[in-house]
């Protein structure tokens, strides 16, 4: 440049004007750039950037886009951006590929760097309106502090994330991670997604802290307008106002005065742990001596070494004391003055809050009077074999001396102890344990120590985990109920699907042990979940069950009536549960304190039984087609394990209160005898509203049921047996059985016709007979008891009414022994009643009795009023004793009654009267095919064949076809039914198969498939009794184990269970396999 233009200044806007014509438009961009940041825009850098027009046009065709196939005229591609410059991609235009990338680069670069401006702004705006706002929302609630102005969003996000922090250092995971999820549109990881220009502020216990430490205290503020006379200023001068700089002093001030608290409470932080490490350097000269030198062999090579032995490393944090380091002396001694360690007990160990260990006083070490350099002296202790390479060498060269390092020094070894110790004897360690746990300052090891309480013994026994929940219900006692949620849950959480029963066993009892002690929103939300998930998952019975008595205890401090619904399907889903000790335990534990919440709620009466009663209704009418007695049994169990609620609820409320006067001691509901002692008469209970119906709901329910369902009749009798019993006699006389009989309606005027009382058919009667009338045993009850059997029997005979509901009465009754005598009595007055049909059901009642009653009985009552009513003039009543007959004959062993029985059977068939009385031949026949194979073989052989073969051939000679064909299926089943049985060779060649040839010969006329059959059967009869000539076979045989073996016996089961009287087709049925 020439030297006349050196002092020539080009402007930089003509420079800029320059790169802009020229196109240089990166290299503008860059000075664009720097002009900004040294503080220095200039306009027309700031205008051509800002114009999106001046990067479309097109000066000229880079191959790229001719590659692109664009024409001359084809615009700039752009970037996804609204920006202008920014936006474009230049280095696809450039020839040089390094440079492509070195300029893609920068163009992102500055992209970043302008995106980072732009947030930058918008959180300073966002800042300074917050801080505003929080100024005047200030303001507002010094004037007026009663009025709570709402959360702002920003306030929300930032307390959010304040508190997320607290949690996650304090250990508090499940508290955490349902914050967290509760607040899923935050992310608690970065401070910036908060969206204020501030520093991150100190958490929530800095803040605690601090709260009542001299921070600077808002000023109040207040607008002004100020103004000055134009004479005062002088040129560009600016004269501040005296008040701001007063202000603004003043909050210096206040600043510093806060720094230089938290710097005296950090110093005095410093100073605490100086005089921590003082006193245990202290500890460590009185408590160690050095050992005695022993080790002379090596001494000689020792002695005029120089080199300093290597430096000891520190092996802790100055919490313990290094043995090691005792002996090394603090500083060098001269020759001449040997070590002498004289130290004195610290003054300040009563200022630690933890040092409760008592010091000893001044220790003295004796040290030899000799000249040896330090160097060789600490040579010498070397010999000393003490191990320090090993982690318990260091554990062991370390003291405590305070509780807080033996706990940590107990964190650091059980876990390392644990492992080592016989299972059988782990439980002593518990204790250990525990009070480490507790007392541990670290979260971290008191959840490993936790762990491994829960994991302590692999399969822990009875006793094991009775050990274990005494020691976590004595934690829970000592910690408070925040870390028995945050330390002690977590541990039953990770075993609640151990693969060992045992270990779940633990979690069950352990959620019902520790539930006092957790909070009741835990209680009634979490622990209650992970009792009804194993509940429902656990195939373990001992673990359902232990799961069921601790909801029982949940449901004893539960408090939310939200949770009755979900109480009301644990308590049915243990119901239905197959397994009978968690159905006891429901009934013993759970259903009791369930019934307790629910009385106090109110709803034990309007809620919780009708809710029962209804599942029973429709149970009831869903079983028209096959009732499911197992859901029966479940619901009425249920249903009269609250009977003794509902009475409690009764007294409670009833209007009588208030006269009761109490006798003696007070035994248990069920046992009272004459407990309450009322003045005057009783009002009546039933005027309760919500008792008025439930009576008569009942006895409803109870006409609805299936009266030959046994099951059904059993399950309801017991329960107003129960109910009965626990209100007492006077309650059952004066409304239990009033309702009863009006709804019975037995009266003289319904004696004759059963028109308008078919009540007597269904299950009310046995109900009635069976579950009110037997709860009080004294001698009215009793009368009372026959009386209404003698009135159900009359009036269903004379009505010629079914006898099924009399049936299930004295099948019921007939169960117990004690009722045997009673029912006895009744059919005696059957069997002396006038009427021949009262005569005839009392006959068809014994063979039901005699299935229970003892021998004696038989004897004495049951066949003398048997062959009393043999002999009856009505041919109907004589016939209807054969079948009880017959159930003597099967029941019975005594031979002289046997042989009482089997001559009036004898008479029956040889007698002429009979020869012609078809009826009787059938109800014989029909008893011989159902006691025959049950009776004994010398009955049967002697007398049950050989009549069959005398009435099969009489009926050959038959000429009426109908009675023939009813004889001879009669005959059918009942050879069908002997040939299963051991039949002696003799009599199967005199009787069985004569017998079978004459039924043959009637079934060739009458029913040709039934023919076949018998042929069949004919044939390998005679098959086997030649057998039997040549000696292959043993012993006596069953027809219908043929001679094909098991593979035939089965066949001939099978299709034998497919035979009707009607007739189908049953050919082959007895073909033998070929």
């Amino acid at each position: 440049m020439p030297s006349g233009l050196a002092e020539t200044r080009v402007s930089v806007d003509v420079i800029a004007a320059q790169l802009i014509r020229d196109q240089y438009i990166l290299t503008a961009l860059e000075f664009h750039t720097e002009l900004l940041e040294s503080g220095r825009e200039l306009p027309r850098l700031r205008d051509y950037f800002s114009n999106p027009g001046n990067f479309e046009r097109q000066s000229g065709t880079p191959p790229a886009c001719k590659d692109q196939g664009l024409g001359p005229g084809g615009p700039l591609n752009r970037a996804g951006s609204i920006s202008t410059l920014d936006s474009l991609d230049f280095a696809r235009y450039s020839d040089d590929g390094n440079r492509e990338s070195d300029e893609r680069v920068a163009v992102l670069e500055f992209e970043l760097r302008k995106a980072k401006e732009t947030i930058q702004a918008l959180r300073a705006n966002l800042t300074q309106a917050a801080e505003s706002d929080t100024r005047e929302r200030n303001k507002n609630y010094k004037s007026n502090p009663e009025i709570q102005e709402p959360i702002r969003p920003l306030e929300k996000r930032a307390l959010n994330f304040l508190v997320n922090e607290y949690l996650l250092k304090n250990e508090y995971k499940l508290s955490a991670i349902t914050f967290s999820d509760e607040n899923d549109d935050q992310d608690f990881e970065l401070w910036d997604d908060v969206g204020l220009n501030i520093p991150k502020p100190p958490d929530l216990l800095q803040i605690y802290r601090n709260c009542g430490s001299a921070l600077p205290s808002p000023r109040d503020t207040v607008d002004v307008s100020v103004g000055v006379e134009a004479g005062e200023l002088t040129g560009n001068y600016i004269v501040q106002k005296p008040d701001l700089l007063q202000q603004q002093h003043t909050e210096m001030v206040e600043e510093f005065e806060y720094q230089i608290s938290l710097l005296n409470e950090e110093k005095q932080s410093l100073a605490d742990q100086i005089k921590k490490l003082q006193s245990e350097i202290q500890s460590l000269r009185r408590t160690v001596s050095p050992p005695p030198p022993d080790q002379g062999s090596h001494l000689n090579s020792l002695s005029s070494s120089s080199t300093p032995p290597p430096p000891w490393s520190p092996l802790d944090n100055g919490q313990y004391l290094d043995v090691r380091r005792a002996s090394e002396p603090d500083k060098p001694h001269t020759e001449s003055n040997p070590p002498t360690q004289n130290v004195s007990s610290p003054t300040h160990t009563s200022t630690q809050p933890h040092a409760k260990l008592k010091c000893r006083g001044t220790v003295v070490f004796d040290q030899p009077n000799r000249l040896l350099s330090p160097a060789f002296q600490q040579a010498l202790l070397s010999f000393c074999k003490m191990s320090a390479d090993s982690r318990l060498g260091e554990e062991v060269s370390r003291m405590a001396d305070n509780e807080e390092s033996v706990m940590l020094m107990l964190g650091r070894c059980l876990p390392h102890i644990v492992p080592n110790v016989l299972l059988a004897k782990r439980e002593e360690l518990i204790p250990l344990i525990l009070c480490t746990a507790c007392l541990h300052p670290k979260p971290k090891e008191r959840d490993q120590l936790l762990h491994i309480l829960f994991n302590l013994i692999k399969r822990p026994d009875d006793e094991q985990r009775r050990m274990i929940l005494t020691g976590c219900v004595a934690f829970a006692r000592h910690v408070g109920p925040t870390r028995v949620e945050a330390e002690l849950l977590p541990q039953c959480w990770e075993q609640i699907n151990h693969k060992y029963s045992e270990r779940r066993l633990l979690v069950a009892e352990a959620c019902g042990a520790l539930a006092s002690y957790l909070p009741k929103e835990i209680r009634s939300s979490l622990v209650l979940s992970m009792l009804q998930q194993m509940l429902a998952e656990d195939k373990a019975d001992m673990v359902r069950e232990a799961v069921v008595k601790s909801l029982a205890i949940i449901m004893g401090y539960i408090d939310d009536p939200d949770k009755y619904s979900q109480g009301f399907e644990l308590m049915l889903l243990s119901l239905g549960d197959p397994s009978e000790r968690v159905v006891s335990a429901i009934h013993q534990v759970f259903i009791p304190a369930f019934a307790a919440w629910t009385t106090e709620l109110g709803i034990l009466q309007t809620t919780l039984i009708p809710s029962l009663l209804a599942r029973i209704e429709k149970l009831l009418k869903q079983g028209e087609h096959g009732l499911d007695e197992h859901k029966l049994h479940m619901f009425l169990s249920a249903l009269q394990s609250l009977i003794p609620p509902l009475f409690s609820v009764v007294l409670q409320n009833a209007p009588f209160t208030h006269r009761l006067t109490l006798q003696g001691d007070i035994p248990p509901i069920e046992g009272r005898k004459n407990r309450l002692t009322l003045q005057g008469d009783i009002p009546p209970i039933e005027g309760r509203k919500h008792r008025l119906t439930l009576l008569p709901q009942l006895i409803e329910i109870v006409g609805g049921i299936t009266v030959t369902s046994t099951t059904c009749v059993h399950e309801f009798s017991r329960f107003f047996w129960r109910l009965c019993r626990t209100f007492g006699k006077i309650f059952t006389n004066t409304k239990v059985k009033p309702q009863f009989q009006e709804i019975l309606r037995l009266s003289e005027e319904n004696v004759d016709a059963l028109t308008g009382n078919a009540i007597l058919t269904k299950a009310t009667v046995p109900v009635y007979a069976t579950g009110v009338l037997t709860c009080y045993n004294q001698d009215e009850d009793r009368k009372l008891l026959v009386g209404f059997l003698e009135d159900v029997m009359t009036t269903l005979s004379l009505s010629h009414a079914p006898l099924d509901s009399l049936k299930a009465s004295f099948i019921e009754l007939g169960a117990n022994p004690v009722y045997h005598e009673l029912l006895l009595t009744v059919l005696w007055y059957g069997v002396v009643h006038t009427s021949a049909l009262v005569r005839c059901t009392a006959a068809c009642m014994f063979e039901l009795l005699v299935k229970g009653v003892n021998e004696t009985l038989v004897a004495q009552r049951v066949v003398p009023a048997l062959i009393t009513l043999s002999s009856d003039p009505e041919m109907s009543v004589r016939i209807s004793t054969i079948p009880a007959f017959g159930t003597i004959m099967e029941m019975v062993t005594h031979k002289e009654l046997l042989e009482r029985v089997k001559m009036q059977l004898a008479s029956f068939l040889e007698d002429p009267q009979y020869q012609d009385q078809h009826s009787l031949h059938m109800e014989i026949i029909r008893t011989f095919g159902r006691v025959g194979p049950n009776t004994e073989p010398r009955f049967r052989d002697e007398f049950v064949l050989p009549h069959l073969h005398k009435l099969a051939l009489d009926n050959n000679a038959q000429t009426t076809e109908r009675k023939r064909i009813d004889i001879a299926t009669q005959l059918f089943e009942a050879y069908s039914a002997l040939s299963c049985c051991f039949i002696s060779e003799e009599v199967m060649v005199n009787h069985f198969l004569p017998g079978l040839r004459c039924l043959r010969a009637d079934m060739e006329q009458l029913s040709p498939e039934h023919e076949v059959i018998l042929s069949s059967m004919i044939k390998e009869g005679e098959t086997k009794v030649e057998n039997r000539g040549i000696g292959q076979a043993e012993g006596s045989v069953s027809i219908a184990a043929s001679l094909v073996g098991e593979d035939a016996k089965t066949k001939f089961l099978s299709k034998m269970g497919q035979l009707t009287t009607s007739g189908a087709m049953l050919a082959n049925v007895f073909q033998r396999k070929k």
